[in-house]
C-alpha cells in the first residue's frame, strides 16, 4: 500500500516539478535550433466565428492594420450560425481582403475551419479567435520560421493582462509555467498544443479535423508531427487578452479542454510509443499525467488514510488537509481587496487555482466516458 502511495507521489512530483526541471534542462544542453529568416509568404487568416458582435469590428480594424503586404494577405470569417449583428457587421468591410462565408445553421468550430482552410487561396494559415489583439509585427513573425523547412506549425504567445483576483492570479501563473514547459519542449523537438489565438501552420500540411474534435490546436500540432515536421513556440509572435477572474467561466473552459485531451490521447495513441514518437516522453509527462492527476491526489488521499496509524503518514495527511484548507479559503477570499482575507487571497490562491483545474480535469473526464460535451461552442466568457 505504502509502495502505491509513494509512486503516485512520485508521479504527482514528476508532472508538476522534476519533469519541467528535466526538460529545461535538455533543451539547455540539446537544443534544436530554428533557422527562423526572411520569409515573407502569401497567408490566410482563419476565423470562426459564432456570434462575436461586440468584438468583430475591433478585430478586423486590427488585422486590417497589422504589418504584411497588402497583396499577400486575406481574412476569411467563417459565420457558423451566428444570430446577432456579426455578419452585417464583417459585410461592412469594404476592403477586399476581407471574406465573409455565412453557415445559416450551427455545425460547430471543426467543420467550420475545414471549409475555410479549402477556400483559403495562400500558402500559410494563420489561426485565431474573434477576441484577441494581434500585435503589429505578429504575423510578420510567426511566418519567418517557416524558413527553416523542418517546421510545419508555429504557435505565437498570448499575454495576459495583469488582474488582482485570485482566479486571475492564479490562471496567470498557470499560464506562465504552461508556455515555459512549450518553449522548452519547442526547443527539444516539438511542443504539444498551440495557442488557439495566435498559430500558423503550411497549408499544404492542413489535415482535416474531425467534427467531433474539441481541440483543433492540439490536433493540428500533432498530426503536423506525425507527418514529420517540427511545431514550435515563437514568444516573439505576441497576441493580447484578459485573463478570466471567474471560477465558472475558467472551470468551463478547463473542463472542455481536458476532455479534448482525452480524446488526443485516444487518436495519438501511436505517439506515446517512444521507439517511433519524437515527443512520446513530452505527451505521457505533460499531457496524460496532467489529467490523470486528480486521480493520483486521490488515491494518495485515500491510501494516506488506510496509514494514519503510522505517525509519519499522520504527519503527511496533516500536510495534505492544510493544503486543501488553503484551497476553500482561497476560493472563498478570491474577490477581497482589503484587510486580513486580502493577504489570506494572496497567500492561497496557488492552492485554491490548483484544486480548481484539477477538479475541471476530474469533469473533463466525466464527460469523456459519458460523451457529454458539446462540439459547438460557447462564449470563453460572459460579456
Amino acid at each position: 500500500m505504502s509502495i502505491i502511495l509513494w509512486i503516485s507521489i512520485f508521479l504527482i512530483l514528476w508532472c508538476y516539478l522534476l519533469y519541467p526541471l528535466s526538460a529545461a534542462a535538455f533543451a539547455r544542453a540539446a537544443e534544436r535550433k530554428v533557422a527562423k529568416g526572411e520569409y515573407c509568404p502569401t497567408v490566410s487568416v482563419v476565423i470562426s466565428v459564432w456570434n462575436e458582435e461586440d468584438v468583430i469590428e475591433a478585430k478586423l480594424r486590427n488585422f486590417l492594420a497589422l504589418d504584411y503586404p497588402v497583396d499577400k494577405f486575406e481574412i476569411l470569417i467563417g459565420s457558423d450560425g451566428s444570430t446577432d449583428r456579426t455578419n452585417a457587421i464583417v459585410k461592412s468591410f469594404t476592403d477586399p481582403r476581407v471574406r465573409l462565408i455565412e453557415h445559416a445553421e450551427r455545425r460547430g468550430k471543426m467543420a467550420t475551419l475545414n471549409d475555410l482552410v479549402a477556400k483559403a487561396r495562400h500558402e500559410v494559415i494563420v489561426f485565431t479567435d474573434a477576441r484577441q489583439e494581434f500585435a503589429a509585427d505578429a504575423i510578420r513573425q510567426l511566418v519567418a520560421n517557416f524558413a527553416d523547412q523542418s517546421v510545419g506549425c508555429v504557435s505565437g504567445e498570448l499575454m495576459f493582462s495583469r488582474k488582482e483576483g485570485a482566479t486571475a492570479r492564479g490562471i496567470n501563473l498557470y499560464w506562465n509555467y504552461e508556455k515555459f514547459m512549450r518553449k522548452c519542449e519547442s526547443r527539444i523537438h516539438s511542443m504539444l498544443g498551440a495557442t488557439g489565438a495566435v498559430y500558423a501552420i503550411r497549408k499544404a500540411l492542413y489535415p482535416t479535423v474531425p467534427a467531433e474534435v474539441v481541440l483543433d490546436d492540439v490536433y493540428i500540432p500533432l498530426k503536423i508531427v506525425q507527418q514529420g515536421y517540427r511545431a514550435i513556440f515563437d514568444g516573439e509572435a505576441k497576441a493580447y487578452d484578459e485573463v478570466a477572474d471567474s471560477p465558472r467561466e475558467e472551470y468551463r473552459r478547463k473542463a472542455r479542454t481536458l476532455y479534448g485531451n482525452w480524446q488526443v490521447f485516444r487518436i495519438f495513441i501511436g505517439l506515446f510509443n517512444p521507439l517511433a514518437s519524437p515527443v512520446a516522453v513530452q505527451l505521457f509527462s505533460h499531457k496524460f499525467l496532467r489529467v490523470a492527476a486528480p486521480f493520483l491526489l486521490i488515491g494518495i488521499f485515500c491510501l494516506n488514510m488506510l496509514l494514519w496509524s503510522e505517525p509519519f503518514y499522520r504527519g503527511l495527511m496533516t500536510l495534505q488537509l492544510l493544503f486543501y484548507v488553503m484551497a476553500a479559503v482561497g476560493g472563498l477570499a478570491r474577490h477581497q481587496k482589503y484587510g486580513m482575507l486580502r493577504i489570506l487571497s494572496k497567500v492561497c490562491y496557488i492552492p485554491y487555482v490548483f484544486c480548481l483545474l484539477n477538479f475541471s480535469a476530474l469533469i473533463g473526464f466525466v464527460r469523456f466516458m459519458s460523451a457529454g460535451q458539446q462540439i459547438t461552442w460557447e462564449k470563453a466568457r460572459a460579456r
